[in-house]
């Protein structure tokens, strides 16, 4: 097994575990004892890989961006997950869980969400799959994100607001576990990021991982070379950097990225950086960095990208932050909307604003990069739901 991976007690180092209600014991427990012998089932992976290919779009392209690598001085590649199936990597993993409810006899799943994406991802596996579906979404988050509420809505999810703390993402992951714990006997909680209590963190890092597994022969198809020099990802609670770096993280020479929400900036008191602002703590079921006071209650963390603003991150990206082997950015909601900006005009891809706090990175790594160094950016997502945001904040006069 990977140094760098979880093990048999649900620990990445200190950081992870099972941190539940007497409750959800049960729950988790039994997703537990079976979630890795359906996942390394033949029939969960001929049907997990089927689904993938002939329903998602997969693979998903690895673009040669020639401008942006002019422009930063390196050989940027792009992993196209905006062209997946409802515009995200989200598909994935939600398909994949789907797949695995049904195999636990469950015929009725809850989420949660915050940009939508994972809502909209879980609405979509539900309604291929016969599945009934009820999303847990922040009310601040249902007004910023309408475009992703009517899409849950057409295909057939019932969408709650959750009214309680900031009205955003932590409060709807509040509100579907309290679901889940009323509801243990027919329902599935799908947990749309590398978050929770264990095995949601490696099981949807595992479900995650094809997207690494593309970029690696991708990558070699492109260049003849083995690896990339750098991965580079946007982290909120972390499933699309838990993708891109899954294939990678045992490969010493690819130096892997993660990009935090910084927001107004780290000393503002307005930002979603966890890991460089954050302190060890438990939040949803889980040891890990976390927005809080001195006396441990959880602070609201704020970002321009609705799916960003998580309190906290997932226990293996603090894992792999402490001991060095990922490196932890922060981009400023400014300096996404400025990458955001850059790549449409050079590139002509609209990227989600969480996407743009990934290439927000490439600025600040300018400096190290060699015109010979290999960059994967995975762009996790598309803009169309954030159109709003950056018509309000880079095109006014359109409003």
């Amino acid at each position: 097994m990977s140094k760098y991976q979880v093990n048999e007690k649900g620990l990445y180092g200190r950081f992870g575990g099972a941190y539940v209600p007497e409750m959800l014991y049960p729950n988790v427990e039994n997703l537990k004892a079976v979630y890795l012998d359906i996942i390394n089932s033949e029939e969960f992976q001929k049907e997990f890989k089927r689904l993938m290919v002939d329903y998602v779009g997969r693979p998903t392209p690895l673009f040669y961006a020639s401008k942006l690598s002019k422009i930063f001085g390196a050989n940027i590649y792009l992993k196209r997950e905006d062209l997946a199936h409802t515009g995200a990597h989200k598909i994935n993993n939600a398909i994949g869980q789907a797949l695995i409810a049904i195999k636990m006899g469950k015929n009725r799943i809850i989420a949660e969400t915050g940009a939508g994406q994972h809502g909209v991802a879980t609405a979509t596996a539900c309604a291929l799959l016969g599945l009934k579906c009820r999303v847990y979404m922040g009310e601040v988050d249902i007004k910023r994100q309408a475009p992703n509420v009517a899409r849950m809505r057409m295909l057939g999810a019932e969408v709650v607001p959750a009214l309680s703390g900031n009205r955003t993402l932590k409060d709807a992951t509040n509100e579907a576990l309290r679901d889940w714990i009323s509801n243990p006997d027919d329902t599935f909680y799908i947990i749309g990021s590398a978050v929770g209590p264990h095995p949601y963190p490696d099981m949807v890092a595992r479900l995650q991982s094809i997207i690494s597994e593309e970029m690696k022969w991708q990558f070699t198809e492109h260049t003849g070379k083995a690896l990339p020099d750098y991965v580079v990802a946007c982290i909120g609670g972390g499933s699309n950097a838990a993708g891109s770096f899954y294939n990678f993280v045992d490969e010493e020479s690819v130096k892997l990225i993660a990009v935090e929400a910084a927001g107004l900036g780290l000393d503002s008191g307005e930002t979603a950086a966890s890991m460089a602002r954050g302190t060890e703590g438990i939040i949803h079921g889980s040891r890990t960095m976390l927005m809080q006071t001195d006396d441990g209650q959880i602070t609201e963390p704020y970002s321009i990208s609705a799916g960003l603003d998580y309190p906290g991150v997932g226990p293996w990206h603090s894992y792999l932050n402490e001991i060095g082997r990922e490196t932890v950015l922060a981009a400023t909601d400014q300096q996404a909307l400025e990458a955001a900006s850059l790549l449409t005009r050079e590139e002509g891809i609209i990227p989600a604003l969480e996407s743009a706090h990934a290439l927000a990175a490439l600025p600040m790594l300018k400096d190290k990069f060699k015109p010979t160094d290999n960059v994967i950016v995975t762009i996790s997502g598309r803009g169309d739901k954030d159109m709003a945001t950056y018509i309000h904040r880079l095109m006014p006069e359109c409003e």
